[in-house]
């Protein structure tokens, strides 16, 4: 049920998010304790700002109010995806080359699950990313479709 409002999620607030300039990040589903809340993410070049969100939420429940994909109640926010942006789709990676980024696995790699590290390569569906161990740089390179989980990292 979640994936397919979703799925129409996505159909009623792309046109939306295009005739704006904006993009999409992500959109979740999901219960916290009794409420359920619709999340959509959105950013663009240097940010979105609570007006742009705004907007988009009042167009975006217009359409689902029409539409009606949502059985039982729910909570709609619309915002950026803030500093630990999720890295979802190949395109996100090719734009974050250079920055920092922690990626969970599905299964170990070099007998470990999580990386945190510059994302220095996205090539043939490999991401490479160049970490330290105490002194020494490391490189993995994560086949795609194994990663479970990813998003940008904060510099510390």
């Amino acid at each position: 049920m979640a994936q397919k409002i979703v799925k129409q999620t996505e159909e009623l607030v792309t046109p939306i998010l295009d005739e704006m300039n904006l993009e999409l990040v992500d959109i979740t589903y999901e219960k916290e304790g009794p409420n359920w809340f619709l999340r959509i993410y959105i950013d663009k070049e240097g940010g979105v700002d609570i007006e742009e969100c705004g907007q988009v939420s009042e167009k975006l429940s217009e359409k689902l109010d029409e539409v009606d994909p949502v059985s039982n109640a729910y909570f709609l926010e619309v915002s950026s995806p803030g500093v630990e942006r999720p890295l979802k789709k190949r395109k996100d990676y090719q734009e974050h080359i250079g920055k920092n980024i922690f990626v969970k696995l599905y299964e170990p790699i070099d007998g470990e699950k999580e990386y945190t590290g510059e994302l220095t390569n996205f090539q043939n569906d490999t991401v490479t990313i160049t970490y330290r161990i105490k002194t020494r740089q490391h490189q993995v390179e994560i086949p795609f479709q194994k990663i479970a989980k990813a998003h940008l990292a904060v510099d510390i």
